[in-house]
């Protein structure tokens, strides 16, 4: 892109911005005015979209829904509270610990004595509760995260599925003397190198001293950090230590990926990972393997543990308290929530264990040889706070390669907790002298839009796509870090450029827009729709969450049908193209025609950060989009 078409860019943007924002003011005083109350929910990833948003704006058909796919992390909140925006009416968040969430508690309700917190198990709200009995977090379903078997080649070479630790490692050694790997995981990540680091030392972390501990960590304050005991956590590296050894991890294996290990495994050249009950669920629907859930394995069965935590936890804003009719109303969303029909909606069809005392969630098959671990309640519940997964990651790996031993590790792991600094969260990369909102107008949202023509500016692309949600937050006036830019944009989203002609063009959003034949909707509501740079069309809303495509043009030209266009496109196939999802997949000529601009070394959000080394800013927003009432 020349300097002076990105001059024209940034003027033509300035003018819209103001604009933009008036119409999302406009929207939320209608919102009022016809009578419907307005709830805005944050889902800590898009796999809540899935089958729990377009059930609950059916169920609830006089609210007016506003979902966001938010973050996995109390920092995002932190900073959202920070730049001086309020919190969302209802939270969600997977990792979590109470230390983490304890900067949050005055903006958020004392759900102790509501309805829905009367549907738990007390003991499983205990562990919420704050030191004056407030409990502002609920958990959502649990998901089970253990060794996964690939049950089909046991079967195969008649190795009995092991039941102990010792029974553990000779199935390993059976399995390597065949040429086949024993166990492997994803050690790349670091809620793989969190969990199999507790896991191997489960019953030294619920003993009576680690209870203790994890008790004193997640009270502590930011005057009084909590650092290592010394009785149970020696142990538990000790374990960790003769773990990796024990699984025949190799050098370079903290390297690898998802996609590197799930392949060996579907081929049958591994037979045991780390993963969950959903994966098992997944993998025998769509390749018809029997997988099922071992547990982090003890000296006898006795000590054999699953693995859990929530799917996510909810939270809800101390704002909802001053309109009466509004907290009636979250109140009866949360009650649906937390219902057996709601739990299932978001459990999505995996196997899940359920909090709530009149659910009832019938396991699937992938949960038959962890039965006595659940009857016996060995369940537990990772400790999960922000500093633990990052200092896991970088103590395990540490350990992986060989630079510590179980003591080094102790000492390392130790010296971070008491003083742990986010690498991401601490050097200013830019400073932004002008924000956006992402509230959703009749033009679009800005922050989308703002972060569309960045993505575009880097490549000089014709035009850039991005289906589904991809702004998680506003953009703000200020300093940005790394960790701050990438939370603007939505997590997992692929990349692909591709040449396309006008013609394909209009198909391309004829996909992401239109009501098909069978009646999926690609939408459902206003933020999944396509945000565009370089592109504009209109829309006509002919019934609430329903679409028709309308005019298109770029740069303002009508689009030219035999013209061809350089088009990056950016979002989530799988939303749109999953039966449970929106159920409508992408034309396969189209999608045979663009190249991934994804792979395992680059993701989406680097490439926002690589963009914004050359702006310095995020870029100004277009009108993108006309919504036409029909």
């Amino acid at each position: 892109m020349t300097k002076t078409k990105l001059i024209c860019l940034l003027l033509s943007a300035s003018v819209t911005a103001g604009m933009l924002a008036g119409c999302a003011d406009k929207n939320t005083a209608q919102s009022k005015d016809d009578g419907r109350i307005s709830i805005s929910m944050y889902m800590w990833d898009r796999s809540m979209f899935k089958e729990l948003s377009p059930w609950l704006e059916q169920k609830f058909p006089d609210i007016d829904f506003t979902f966001v796919q938010s973050y996995n992390t109390m920092e995002y909140y932190k900073d959202l509270l920070a730049r001086g925006e309020e919190m969302p009416d209802i939270i969600t968040c997977r990792r979590f610990s109470l230390n983490d969430a304890a900067p949050l508690a005055d903006y958020l309700m004392d759900l102790s004595t509501t309805e829905v917190a009367g549907t738990f198990y007390s003991s499983y709200l205990e562990v919420n509760r704050e030191e004056n009995g407030a409990i502002r977090w609920l958990p959502m379903c649990a998901e089970v995260d253990c060794i996964v078997a690939n049950k089909d080649l046991f079967d195969e070479h008649n190795i009995p599925l092991p039941t102990n630790y010792a029974e553990f490692l000779s199935a390993i050694d059976a399995f390597e003397q065949l040429g086949i790997k024993g166990f492997q995981a994803d050690w790349y990540y670091d809620y793989t190198c969190l969990e199999t680091m507790q896991g191997c030392a489960i019953p030294e972390l619920m003993s009576l001293e680690g209870t203790k501990w994890r008790m004193s960590y997640e009270s502590e304050t930011a005057d009084d950090q909590v650092g290592l005991d010394n009785t149970v956590w020696p142990k538990v590296f000790e374990k960790y230590e003769q773990f990796l050894k024990d699984v025949r991890f190799e050098k370079g294996d903290e390297e690898l990926q998802f996609s590197a290990v799930m392949e060996p495994f579907f081929n049958g050249q591994t037979a045991m990972i780390r993963n969950t009950a959903a994966i098992c669920d997944s993998i025998k629907a769509e390749r018809d393997m029997n997988c099922v859930i071992l547990p982090y394995f003890g000296e006898s069965s006795d000590d054999n543990w699953v693995l859990t935590y929530p799917m996510c936890q909810l939270a809800v804003s101390h704002r909802v308290e001053e309109d009466n009719e509004k907290k009636a109303a979250v109140n009866d969303v949360l009650m649906a929530i937390f219902s057996e029909e709601g739990q299932k909606h978001v459990a999505a069809g995996t196997s899940v264990l359920s909090y709530n005392k009149e659910v009832k969630i019938t396991p699937s098959p992938a949960l038959d040889y962890v039965q006595d671990c659940i009857g016996r309640n060995h369940l537990y519940m990772r400790l999960a706070s922000t500093e633990v997964f990052g200092i896991s990651q970088d103590v395990g790996h540490k350990m992986m390669t060989g630079e510590y031993d179980a003591k080094t590790a102790y000492d390392a792991f130790n010296a971070q907790i008491t003083d742990y600094k986010d690498p991401e969260s601490e050097e200013v990369l830019f400073t932004q002298t002008t924000a956006y909102s992402n509230d959703f107008g009749v033009h679009g949202s800005q922050a989308a839009s703002s972060l569309m023509n960045t993505l575009r500016y880097k490549n000089n692309d014709s035009i850039a796509i991005g289906y589904a949600s991809v702004a998680s937050s506003s953009i703000y006036e200020g300093d940005y870090t790394t960790q701050q830019v990438k939370w603007i944009m939505t997590f997992r989203n692929a990349m692909y450029r591709g040449e396309y002609t006008g013609a394909e063009i209009r198909r391309i959003m004829d996909w992401l827009v239109n009501i098909k034949e069978d009646g999926s909707n690609p939408i459902h509501h206003r933020n999944q729709m396509p945000v565009t740079s370089g592109l504009e069309y209109t829309v006509t809303e002919t019934e609430r969450g329903k679409f028709t495509l309308g005019e298109i043009t770029v740069d303002g030209q009508p689009l030219e049908d035999d013209a061809v266009y350089t088009v990056l496109l950016i979002g989530a196939d799988t939303y749109l193209e999953h039966p449970t999802f929106c159920n409508c997949p992408m034309p396969e000529d189209i999608k045979a025609k663009r190249e991934d601009y994804y792979t395992n070394d680059f993701t989406s959000q680097e490439y926002i950060c690589e963009a914004l080394a050359e702006t310095k800013q995020f870029l100004p927003p277009t009108e993108y989009v006309t919504i036409i009432q029909g």
